[in-house]
């Protein structure tokens, strides 16, 4: 007993934990809720259109196209946004559905390119397209000429040669405009210079050529500098990115101890903006630098997903932005909760009539597990992004039926024991440890069905094996900690202890009138007793005869062939 009010405890103390945890996202983080969060098909959303820009405006290739969506899925994946739909058309361009609303930073995860590059600044100014004349008045910086020499009088040496830096660049860097939307760095020649704004608009740069992308990154990582108080994006380059990166931090370094500003920094380029243009105070060797600017936290985690699933194959250029219904409704939903409700009701009604008073033990288990999962779906939706689908809902009237099928396994088994003669206190014992391998055996099967189907299917019927899988492992949490244990406990109270005819393990309702090797108890004459204790009297008898072994029912035989023989001598 004390091991069952142990079990019960302690379940007790994983619902508290649940329902705590649960709190704090909804009261302190405020971003669970106390209802679970609903899928495409039964909230509707927002339905973004990308179109894939080209270089030569030709078609982009179906190769291209797929890796493209791919990656995008990554990025809302990484996001926590589950349940989302993203869909290929027309050749040219990507259908992403994502549940609810979409805010900057989910459009910014799904249509940036990622394109990471990384340049040494050459030239830095603020980003301004006027100067003072020398009579004080401010005037535009003229077009450049075209006659102005472009190309380097020599050789530049490595990307942080000024030589790179001809009249013609330089004059074009001067009456650069940040905010003209016809300007595009990002489709610019990696082997060439490049000039180049932050995002904001502020500053302007003239970078050199691409020393190190995007593809030699292995892993990157959103993070707190504690000693700065600012969020970064940690970047981990793989081995030929290291030696290229340190190559890179040793030259840079030199230009900081001799003071020459700003061939010391080197610009980190996204999609062509610089987000960070940082000084080398050090040699890094290890290829694990740190990109700092004004990030926030969702804006370096959206930064750090774009570089650790890599860059688009492709530019696009977001079509339409549109808020779209559900594709099933409010309706679906309720004949998925009223069928749910109507599985459970024909299970409870089965489950008294044929266990009586056990049919609360199977009510009450029903009812835990289900405030287990309900508890459970809302923490994975502010954890994991899990959004419940019609499909996800049809897992979860699934397991209802599997779950009946435990109680029976385990139920029958106790029924088994007492058949046997055991008492019930000890039925419930020996009928648990023969039960629980059959459970756990088939429960296994089912997880196993799970997964393979969560990896294997479409995204349309991941749902399903995830509540299926999901209410699995806490239908055998509940064996554990609520179904046995009450079963200890109530085998011990006078009302099922005692084999009351309503409690369902009424011994000789079951027949229990085997007490050994072909030993039976003597069934009451048939003429001695009511209508009533003669149907039970023959269903015992008829028990414990299909009950026998073919060595029992010879003795029996020869038992009642010397009774007869007695009888005829009297």
């Amino acid at each position: 007993m004390r091991h069952a009010w142990r079990a019960l405890i302690g379940l007790v103390a994983i619902i508290a934990v649940m329902f705590g945890v649960n709190a704090l996202g909804v009261y302190v983080f405020g971003k669970s809720s106390w209802l679970p969060e609903l899928a495409l098909d039964l909230r509707g959303g927002t339905q973004i259109i990308l179109e894939a820009k080209t270089p030569d405006g030709t078609t982009p290739s179906t190769e291209q196209m797929n890796q493209a969506a791919a990656i995008i899925r990554q990025r809302v994946d990484a996001s926590g946004v589950g349940e989302t739909d993203i869909t290929t058309q027309g050749g040219n361009q990507i259908v992403v559905q994502i549940p609810g609303p979409a805010d900057d930073e989910t459009r910014d995860r799904i249509a940036a390119s990622a394109q990471m590059q990384l340049r040494a600044v050459l030239a830095t100014t603020a980003a301004s397209t006027s100067y003072v004349g020398e009579d004080g008045n401010q005037t535009p910086y003229p077009t450049p000429d075209p006659g102005l020499v472009s190309t380097p009088t020599a050789s530049p040496t490595d990307g942080s040669d000024l030589n790179w830096v001809t009249p013609a660049l330089q004059a074009k860097f001067l009456a650069y405009d940040c905010a003209d939307e016809a300007n595009d760095p990002a489709n610019q020649p990696k082997d060439q210079p490049l000039i180049a704004c932050s995002p904001d608009g502020t500053a302007k740069y003239i970078l050199g050529p691409v020393e190190l992308d995007g593809s030699s990154i292995t892993d990157a990582t959103a993070g707190l500098d504690t000693q700065r108080g600012v969020w970064v994006v940690n970047v981990v380059f793989d081995s030929e990115g290291a030696k290229t990166f340190g190559e890179v931090s040793q030259r840079l370094y030199k230009f900081t101890q001799a003071g020459t500003t700003p061939q010391n920094q080197f610009a980190f380029v996204l999609d062509g903006q610089v987000i960070s243009a940082p000084t080398m105070n050090g040699v890094i060797l290890d290829g694990k630098p740190q990109i700092s600017g004004s990030f926030t936290q969702e804006s370096s985690k959206t930064l750090a997903d774009q570089l650790k699933f890599g860059a688009l194959p492709l530019s696009f250029e977001v079509q339409s932005t549109n808020s779209i219904s559900a594709t099933l409704g409010s309706q679906q939903l309720q004949i998925g909760l009223i069928a749910g409700l109507i599985g459970l009701a024909l299970v409870a009604l089965y489950s008294l009539i044929v266990y009586r008073a056990l049919g609360f033990v199977i009510i009450a288990s029903l009812a835990v597990m289900g405030v287990i999962t309900y508890i459970a779906l809302c923490i994975l939706a502010w954890r994991m992004g899990f959004r419940l689908s019609l499909a996800g809902v049809a897992g979860l009237i699934v397991t209802i039926g599997f779950t009946a099928d435990s109680f029976i396994v385990y139920f029958e088994r106790i029924r088994d024991e007492l058949r046997d003669g055991k008492s019930i206190t000890g039925a419930v014992e020996d009928g648990w440890g023969r039960a629980k391998r059959t459970i756990y055996i088939s429960k296994s099967i089912n997880i196993l069905a799970a997964v393979v189907l969560y990896i294997l299917a479409d995204a349309t019927v991941k749902g399903f094996a995830f509540t299926l899988g999901l209410t699995t492992l806490i239908d055998i949490l509940i064996f554990i900690l609520f179904t046995h244990p009450v079963m200890q406990l109530l085998a011990r109270t006078r009302f099922f202890g005692g084999g009351h005819p309503l409690s369902g393990l009424d011994p000789e309702a079951l027949g229990a009138v085997y007490r050994g090797r072909a030993q039976f108890r003597t069934p009451v004459a048939a003429t001695a007793a009511g209508g009533g204790a003669a149907r039970r009297t023959g269903r015992s008898r008829g028990e414990a005869e299909r009950r026998q072994t073919i060595a029992e029912r010879k003795q029996a035989e020869l038992a009642g062939n010397t009774r007869k023989a007695t009888e005829g001598d009297d």
